[in-house]
């Protein structure tokens, strides 16, 4: 719906409608924002710039694009908590808990922290619970890993400004270096692994679920107890993990995908 003209601010405005931009675009130029924006390059540098100030968009390295800051991140809603999605991942959530044997669980990021949206307890006796809507610090966590190595360098390091990282329990990564570089490892391998951070005596292990970037990204993680996640069966169950995500397909029509949500 347009605005009423009679009281636009325009300034306010095209600020706006910029956010609305990084809703759909992982990064842009000046000359993206000037041309989708239909204003100049001056004023499209100057919203940036005042954005940036307020966390709500970052420079590139590169210090040729922009992309969602830390306080954009944080407006997003989870992919996860949008109610044809949850449908859909429905299927997923049940093959995973018949491969695995063990709970399994879908998460979003929320800034630095992940929020657990939906999930299958094991059919063991003794098994890790199922906590929906808890959160946990996104640093100390596989499935937060898993969606951190999906976002830029950059996009990283405006979230954790300080070479330092808050410590949420010994097992964690101390430094912003430290988890950077695990992140790159996780991008390599392609899943993530929690050995006792979340909760002593849990092992953990996450893949990516869906989406491409932290607009829509959800990670599938599986928990067991430390004596049956040792790192072969972990990683056994990574593989799992990835069977089961797969089944996710596209969406059927007239119904968002887990990247639309």
């Amino acid at each position: 719906m347009e605005p009423t003209r009679d009281y636009t601010i325009e300034s306010l405005d095209t600020g706006l409608r910029l956010m609305q931009l990084f809703l759909t675009h992982d990064s842009l130029t000046v000359s993206e924002a000037a041309g989708r924006l239909s204003v100049g390059r001056s004023t499209a540098h100057r919203v940036l710039s005042t954005l940036e100030g307020r966390g709500f968009t970052i420079r590139d390295s590169s210090g040729r694009g922009w992309s969602a800051g830390p306080e954009l991140v944080r407006l997003g809603r989870p992919a996860g908590f949008d109610a044809a999605v949850r449908e859909r991942l429905g299927p997923v959530l049940d093959d995973a808990v018949r491969r695995t044997g063990e709970t399994v669980r879908s998460a979003a990021l929320v800034g630095d922290r992940i929020i657990v949206t939906d999930g299958r307890e094991s059919p063991h006796p003794v098994r890790v619970v199922l906590e929906t809507g808890r959160t946990h610090p996104a640093h100390g966590t596989a499935g937060g890993r898993m969606l951190l190595s999906r976002m830029t360098t950059d996009q990283v390091c405006a979230l954790y400004p300080q070479e330092r990282l808050p410590e949420a329990n010994p097992r964690t990564p101390v430094s912003r270096s430290a988890l950077l570089a695990e992140l790159a490892d996780i991008r390599a391998c392609g899943y993530a692994l929690s050995r006792g951070e979340s909760a002593p005596g849990m092992h953990t292990v996450a893949v990516p679920l869906a989406g491409s970037s932290w607009r829509d990204g959800l990670a599938l993680t599986a928990c067991a107890p430390a004596d049956r996640g040792d790192d072969a069966a972990l990683v056994r169950r990574a593989g799992e993990l990835r069977l089961s995500a797969a089944l996710l397909g596209p969406a059927p029509a007239g119904r968002p995908s887990a990247h639309e949500a």
